[in-house]
């Protein structure tokens, strides 16, 4: 006879896994569910494939790595036989010759049971249809009386097609009680707000309470926001876990009749630009950690991007793992290096100033012959930005630390930025971060910030480097305006260029100016060899450069802002449709 319990209690384990580290991700395991029987859980959850890390990419295809995520599995399922919490735990799992995203039931001293992701993401950053077998839409599983069913991550993101299975309504059919979906989600911005929706369109459909955990911490240029949070069957939020930290919280659940309440505690959420900086801090502090560098190097120049980085740096690692170089030349303003000292006073960093005068007098006295009788141009300005990257690839190689690179999304995009120059680094902070919100983020952090920043409080960023305008200080009385549009009109036309991928007309007749839009294409286009070579940095935006816009870098195809012409239905035939209808099916 079963008994009918009346009381359910799950521990959400919202952790930040380390990629590969297989015996430390076990070992968080094992943490999190001595904490959850101090609790008096029943069931601790975990994030997806959390055993291996998320998102594993070809490195799941390895069977070492398959054999040894397996063999942690078994290791921790045999210490389930002390009576303690049940544990679901995502993992890769080979069944009959073919890989799986699973999630592990461990129970009672043995794998209790199996359950394999349905539905595999292939958009944006997701690449698991070439990775993973779809598993079967199957029933709930049963822990200590109560029916769990367990929908992994984009079970539950439905799109009408027919390629996708509705998970959760399988579930609800075959007598699940409480829904519990392991994730993987990676931070974008208003996220939070997709997500919510998304599980309450499940709540709605199945009437059954949905906890949603989702794992924390960085992952290349991923960053993963925790953010978990739980729904009753009325749709009322029942906890809400913190964002961009780890958390262990156990929910407690009651039934009433044939439903089950869930309760547990609520935690403010930061939002846009104040969720923008905390990614940025998270994704460059497990880079660096997670790397093993002792810690991070960068040119500081006394404009803004370099700032910001300095800031994200020092609020990520600590002053202490934060080195700053100032590398002036003949067009460096003075205000620019008391403006760099006083920003690396403010920080607490180590700081130095390193002249490149005499490196780039070396320099062009080498190239003299080649160069004779071609006037000076771009050339020479890049020589400048050459001679700095040069030098902090050689403190890097000498310390160890890591550069930071730190140019803005505005010039990534437009190819305002030199190979082997500035773009010199292991990482960016503010990839994906367009430059007016780079001035944004720069007086945000005077006033606030994140919590867990091991940066100083107050303004850490001297408003001269915020006011003055932006300039790469390459030659005479340079400004970034005498090569780009206004940073408020550029940044406007890359948003509908590159997050909506707007034809130009639409743009155009949106009150943009024609040529500068054209330009601003043609810019584009042409840059996509520079991004090919550019060091990873944070994803904030929901289309960022490499993981989700992919270019070829050979193309000649361009829109000449003309309206599209309208498809001909009049030269398809019906016949020839169907034949096709019939061949896909």
């Amino acid at each position: 006879m079963t008994v009918r319990l009346n009381a359910f209690a799950v521990t959400l384990a919202q952790l930040n896994p380390t990629m590969g580290d297989i015996e430390g991700n076990a070992a968080k395991v094992r943490a999190a569910r001595a904490q959850a029987a101090a609790d008096g859980a029943d069931l601790v959850l975990f994030p997806e494939l959390f055993i291996a890390g998320y998102p594993p990419e070809d490195l799941v295809q390895k069977p070492a790595f398959q054999a040894a995520c397996r063999a942690a599995i078994e290791s921790l399922a045999r210490e389930t036989a002390d009576g303690g919490p049940a544990m679901l735990v995502g993992t890769p799992w080979v069944e009959d010759g073919r890989l799986y995203n699973a999630c592990a039931l461990l129970e009672g001293g043995r794998i209790a049971g199996l359950r394999f992701k349905c539905n595999l993401p292939n958009y944006g950053v997701f690449d698991e249809k070439r990775l993973f077998a779809r598993g079967p839409a199957a029933g709930p599983m049963t822990v200590r009386g109560v029916r769990i069913g367990v929908p992994i991550c984009e079970d539950i993101w439905l799109e009408e097609s027919e390629d996708y299975e509705n998970v959760v309504e399988t579930l609800a059919e075959t007598g699940a009680e409480i829904i519990l979906v392991p994730n993987g989600s990676p931070y974008a911005r208003d996220k939070n707000d997709v997500r919510l929706s998304v599980a309450v369109a499940r709540v709605t459909e199945s009437c059954l309470p949905l906890v949603y955990l989702n794992q924390v911490g960085g992952q290349d240029e991923l960053v993963f926001d925790g953010a978990s949070f739980a729904l009753n069957s009325d749709l009322s939020l029942a906890a809400q876990l913190p964002a961009f930290e780890e958390s262990i919280t156990t929910l407690r659940f009651t039934r009433n009749g044939d439903d089950w309440r869930c309760t547990g505690p609520i935690a403010a959420q930061p939002e846009g630009d104040h969720a923008d900086y905390a990614a940025c801090v998270l994704g460059l502090r497990d880079y660096v950690a997670k790397n093993g560098f002792p810690g991070v190097l960068l040119g500081i120049s006394g404009g803004i991007d370099s700032a910001l980085c300095a800031a994200i740096a020092v609020d990520a690692l600590g002053a202490d793992q934060v080195h700053g170089v100032m590398l002036p030349y003949r067009y460096t303003a003075a205000s620019s290096i008391a403006d760099a000292g006083e920003l690396a006073g403010h920080l607490g960093i180590r700081y130095e100033v390193l002249p490149i005068a005499e490196a780039v007098t070396g320099f062009e006295t080498i190239l003299s012959g080649i160069f004779k009788n071609l006037p000076p141009d771009i050339t020479e300005e890049n020589l400048q930005a050459r001679t700095r990257g040069t030098l902090l690839m050689a403190i890097s190689n000498k310390t160890g630390l890591m550069v930071v690179t730190t140019g803005n999304k505005s010039e990534m995009s437009v190819g305002y930025a030199t190979l082997y120059g500035d773009m010199n680094g292991g990482f960016n902070p503010i990839k994906d971060i367009y430059k007016t919100q780079v001035f944004r983020l720069a007086a945000l952090r005077n006033s606030w910030k994140p919590e867990g920043a091991l940066g100083p409080a107050g303004e850490v960023i001297p408003p001269d480097i915020i006011t003055r305008p932006p300039t790469a200080e390459l030659r005479e009385n340079q400004t970034d305006q005498d090569s780009l549009p206004p940073y408020d009109v550029l940044d406007a036309i890359l948003e509908r260029l590159v997050e909506r991928e707007e034809p130009l007309d639409r743009i155009i007749a949106a009150g943009f100016d024609r040529e500068t839009v054209t330009r601003i294409d043609h810019l584009l286009n042409v840059a996509e060899y520079k991004r090919r070579q550019a060091a990873p940095g944070v994803k904030v935006t929901a289309r960022n450069f490499g993981r989700d816009r992919r270019y070829p870098i050979t193309n000649r195809f361009r829109d000449r802002g003309e309206p599209l012409p309208a498809p001909d239905e009049t030269l398809v035939s019906r016949g020839s449709k169907a034949s096709i209808d019939a061949f896909e099916g």
